[in-house]
């Protein structure tokens, strides 16, 4: 693909400013030609606010009326294989917000029609763009731990996140298919793909339809063990929303991402420590501002991925390997014991 590319973005909600910013800050490479929402009002307010030629209100009439490059999906799951579908039958590459998909069979169907299509299909997966999570992924590549042994991931808060999105509050699968995917993904990128996944979940809140809790143990394929913790129901001070903490520990070193985005690495016997955090942008603020960010890194990741016709990252077929933990998750903390990961056949 050469000069700019044309999108559209559909879904104009709770987190889709951020996607927005983030496309106002690629002006250079991207054209946002339209954007669409169930709601009038709320297309046309996204349209005004960032200056885009087009809102609609219909999906299949923006892809009918638009020449597009790619689609930005950042609606609520259950309309994702729908729309995907769509983009699949318009042949318009899409990436998809994440959740990927109520349903592995939903996965695995919008997975199979982009393939079908021979289109472009990835998930926004942006705990992996986080500059933190780059910076480990750094150490870890550098070989400075050996091989990895063991791990904690966690993200724990009671940051009311049902204020913001309050059908959360509804969801029979909650806090694993909503946070926990992230860690989870986290997990898999930086100790290797998963053999088997142990978990427990809790519900604290009251009047929640799912879990608010989860514990999981996670083997992985190389030999390490992880601990992968996921709640919106903590009570410790300081909160330490919205950071993922980490410990991973190899044979020759170890690391600890801790609060305040402050990275230790031990080796050879000396530990150095360094803020990994970024500064605010225009658009963004404490102490959102370096998952924000992430919304950035990963749609620059998408359109360097289309222009040199490269899978991204976190294509649909790599987050069924995600999603399939996430199904692992549930099957364990139902049965009592601990469950192998799917495995897509395609």
């Amino acid at each position: 693909m050469v000069g700019k590319l044309r999108a559209g973005l559909i879904g104009c909600g709770f987190f889709a400013r951020n996607h927005l910013h983030a496309w106002r800050e690629l002006a250079d490479e991207v054209d946002l030609v339209a954007v669409c929402d169930t709601d009038a009002g709320r297309a046309e307010a996204a349209r005004q606010a960032f200056d885009v030629p087009t809102a609609y209100t219909d999906a299949a009439e923006m892809f009918s009326r638009e020449r597009l490059d790619f689609v930005d999906i950042v609606t609520t799951m259950p309309s994702h294989r729908a729309l995907v579908l769509l983009a699949a039958a318009h042949k318009v590459p899409a990436i998809v917000q994440k959740p990927f998909a109520p349903t592995w069979e939903d996965c695995v169907a919008m997975v199979e029609a982009c393939r079908d299509a021979g289109i472009p299909l990835m998930v926004h997966e942006n705990f992996r763009f986080q500059a933190p999570m780059l910076e480990v992924g750094e150490v870890l590549r550098s070989g400075a731990l050996g091989p990895l042994t063991w791990a904690r991931l966690s993200w724990r808060t009671g940051y009311d996140v049902y204020a913001g999105q309050p059908y959360l509050a509804q969801e029979k699968q909650l806090v694993i298919l909503d946070v926990g995917i992230h860690v989870l993904d986290l997990a898999r990128v930086f100790l290797g793909e998963v053999t088997r996944i142990a978990c427990e979940t809790q519900s604290i809140r009251p009047g929640l339809a799912g879990e608010d809790m989860a514990t999981m143990l996670l083997r992985h394929e190389a030999g390490a063990v992880s601990v992968v913790e996921a709640t919106y129901a903590s009570r410790r001070q300081p909160d330490t929303f919205p950071e993922t903490l980490l410990e991973i520990e190899g044979r020759d070193g170890a690391l600890a991402l801790d609060h305040g985005l402050k990275l230790r690495v031990t080796t050879g016997g000396s530990t150095t420590e360094r803020y990994v955090g970024t500064p605010l942008r225009a658009w963004t603020s404490e102490p959102w501002h370096v998952a924000q960010e992430s919304v950035l890194n990963t749609q620059r990741h998408w359109v360097e991925c289309l222009r040199a016709g490269r899978e991204p990252a976190t294509s649909g077929r790599d987050n069924l390997k995600t999603y399939a933990l996430v199904v692992a998750a549930y099957e364990a903390a139902a049965s009592g014991r601990a469950v192998a990961p799917k495995v897509w056949a395609g």
